[in-house]
């Protein structure tokens, strides 16, 4: 699609709605002169220079991409009219479009009768998440992976509950042997599964950890901020393993972040709720604004308050064009898995680089050769260094810093001599990585022996 065509038409489209109501002579305050703007804009431009290329393959670092050209049409349409979701009178067409999205990211993890809203983020989305399991089980704490984000230890402190981080597998999975122990001491109510650690990309065991806490009588939140749209390919059995993300419709909550593999710009969060009365932990009145509309107002039901109705907007009109299933976004995320799976045949042939874990989702980790795990870590951060400052052929990859147990348990035959060490981290959102992969291989093979 031709993102400047659709521009000017969405500027136009904005002009001619606004011309049924009559003219307005805009104020004085706000008069800007094309030669005012003009500098203003030539210094924005240049400071925008100072940018990661995160459209290009070459770009194989933190989960960072643009937005689908729908997914800007539909924002930069709606935002010149600056709708609120937080009540229906502040965004009619886009509270509308918010819950149709909800009700198609639903369908998605397979819930069936629900309640949730979209957010800024997954952080705000686990945040109303954990704020409801403390509700429903006052006095007893949230337990989660220690490899899980970072977010829930810091949200059970905004929340004033106890936080207990778990051990991990060989996989970076959350033990299910320490799941059970900890639920069987009763002192937790909820527990944390990850479909898709930022850091690795593991896939908590969601089957076996929903069999555990109902055996004790605990819920189970599903943070799929990263992972959750993977949904589509897991629920369809399409190349990986499906038993996790069916078992997330038997969950109590899920985060999902559209932001991430949904292609939408940032925030755009949303969190879900399998039972709809979960809403009355949220519900609240406020004596001007619920007025419009007998059906419920989003911002009922959330934590936030003043929340874009663009970012619904802009979800919208990309479910239109390519809907949560196997033929549509499933399309993309398979050829982000091909593109991993791809890249870590040839780590495993190579002489210079090391994979680090089998990749489950679209995050590879690998590392430079070395003896030492302090050679290793000296190693990683030169080459990130060496592809960011290369002017002729970079690339920007991200690092990822293991313990040293962790480290050991996948490749021991590297000897320890120090307690951590970082190994390189690429997430590969975008699906023209599966053709670049290749070239972006070499490059990084290349860097690696220089280093």
């Amino acid at each position: 699609m031709d993102l400047r065509y659709w521009l000017t038409r969405a500027a136009d489209f904005a002009a001619s709605w606004a011309e049924q109501f009559g003219p307005v002579q805009p104020h004085a305050s706000h008069h800007v002169s094309d030669d005012q703007f003009g500098v203003a804009f030539e210094q924005f431009a240049k400071r925008l220079e100072h940018n990661y290329p995160f459209f290009h393959p070459r770009y194989a670092g933190q989960m960072v991409k643009p937005p689908h050209p729908a997914a800007i049409v539909g924002y930069l349409t709606a935002m010149q009219f600056n709708p609120n979701n937080h009540a229906q009178e502040g965004g009619p067409a886009t509270t509308e479009m918010e819950r149709e999205c909800v009700r198609a990211l639903a369908e998605m993890v397979g819930f069936g009768p629900h309640i949730g809203h979209l957010t800024t983020s997954g952080t705000m989305a686990n945040l109303e998440a954990l704020y409801v399991a403390r509700q429903l089980h006052p006095g007893k704490g949230i337990a989660f992976s220690s490899e899980c984000h970072y977010t829930h230890e810091r949200m059970c402190h905004v929340l004033g509950i106890q936080g207990h981080r778990l051990a991990v597998d060989a996989l970076g999975r959350v033990d299910l042997d320490a799941v059970d122990h900890i639920l069987h001491t009763g002192r937790v109510g909820t527990i944390v599964a990850t479909t898709g650690t930022t850091g690795l990309g593991a896939v908590d065991q969601v089957h076996e950890i929903v069999a555990l806490a109902r055996k004790y009588g605990a819920r189970v939140h599903v943070d799929a901020a990263y992972g959750g749209f993977y949904s589509i390919l897991g629920r369809a059995a399409m190349g990986i393993d499906p038993r996790p993300w069916r078992a997330i419709a038997s969950c109590d909550s899920v985060a999902v972040d559209p932001h991430k593999h949904g292609l939408q710009p940032y925030g755009c969060g949303a969190v879900l709720f399998a039972d709809p009365r979960a809403g009355k932990h949220l519900s609240h009145d406020s004596p001007y604004t619920y007025f419009t509309d007998s059906q419920l107002h989003l911002g009922e039901i959330s934590l936030e308050c003043s929340r874009a109705g663009a970012a619904a907007a802009a979800l919208w009109l990309t479910l239109q064009l390519l809907p949560l299933t196997p033929s549509g976004f499933g399309q993309i995320l398979a050829a982000n898995r091909r593109a991993a799976t791809a890249w870590a045949s040839l780590l495993e042939a190579s002489d210079e680089l090391v994979l680090y874990q089998e990749p489950e989702l679209d995050i590879v980790t690998y590392f430079p050769s070395g003896t030492h795990m302090s050679t290793v870590d000296a190693r990683s951060d030169a080459l990130l260094r060496a592809g960011m400052a290369a002017e002729d052929d970079p690339v920007y990859l991200s690092l990822l810093r293991t313990d040293a147990s962790a480290f050991r348990r996948r490749h021991p035959l590297v000897t320890q001599d120090t307690d951590s060490a970082r190994v390189v981290r690429s997430v590969l959102m975008k699906p023209e990585t599966e053709a670049y992969v290749g070239t972006l291989h070499a490059r990084v093979e290349e860097l690696a022996a220089r280093v």
